[in-house]
C-alpha cells in the first residue's frame, strides 16, 4: 500500500462540478492499494499517516501530528501510485489491486482514521476528480507499506 501525504492549508475534491470533500489545515492523502496488500499493510499506513510528526511546534520544528494540531485528513483513492513506467512511456497498472479490493481497503482506511478521532473527508472512489490544495511548506511525504522508499 502506498500513500502520498501532503501537509495542506486547505484542500478539496470536486466531482461533476460538486464539492464532495473538503478540509482546512491537515493532510491530503492519496492512497494506492497493491495486489496482495493485507491488514498489515493497512495498519502500517493508517498508523504512519495518523502519527506523522510533520507539523511545526512552537519552536518551528516538525514535531506535531495532524491530531496534535487539530487538523483533518482528506483521503483520495489513487491507483496510479502503482503506475510502472520503467518500460516504454505508457504506465502499466498491473500491480494495482482490483477495484473491489482497493475500495474495501480505501473504505477501511477512512474508517480507521475516523476511529482515531481524526476528522476525515474523502473523494469518490473510481470517479474523475479535480483535487485542489494549498501545500503548506511544501511538505510531501511518500509512504510504502513494503518500505520500498
Amino acid at each position: 500500500m502506498r500513500a502520498v501525504v501532503q501537509r495542506v492549508k486547505h484542500a478539496h475534491v470536486i466531482v461533476q462540478n460538486e464539492k464532495v470533500g473538503q478540509i482546512e489545515k491537515g493532510l491530503l492523502v492519496f492512497l494506492g492499494v497493491e495486489k496482495g496488500d493485507n491488514e498489515s499493510d493497512l495498519n502500517y499506513i493508517v498508523d504512519k499517516v495518523a502519527g506523522l510528526r510533520i507539523f511545526e511546534d512552537e519552536g518551528g520544528k516538525m514535531n506535531l501530528s495532524v491530531q496534535d494540531v487539530g487538523g483533518s485528513i482528506l483521503a483520495v483513492s489513487q491507483f496510479t501510485l502503482y503506475g510502472d513506467c520503467r518500460k516504454g512511456r505508457r504506465p502499466s497498472f498491473i500491480q494495482a489491486a482490483e477495484p473491489d479490493v482497493a475500495k474495501r481497503y480505501y473504505d477501511l482506511f477512512i474508517q480507521r482514521i475516523d476511529e482515531k478521532g481524526i476528522p476525515v473527508a474523502q473523494g469518490v472512489f473510481q470517479a474523475m476528480m479535480e483535487v485542489s490544495l494549498i501545500n503548506d511548506g511544501p511538505v510531501t511525504i511518500l509512504l510504502d507499506s513494503k518500505k520500498l522508499f
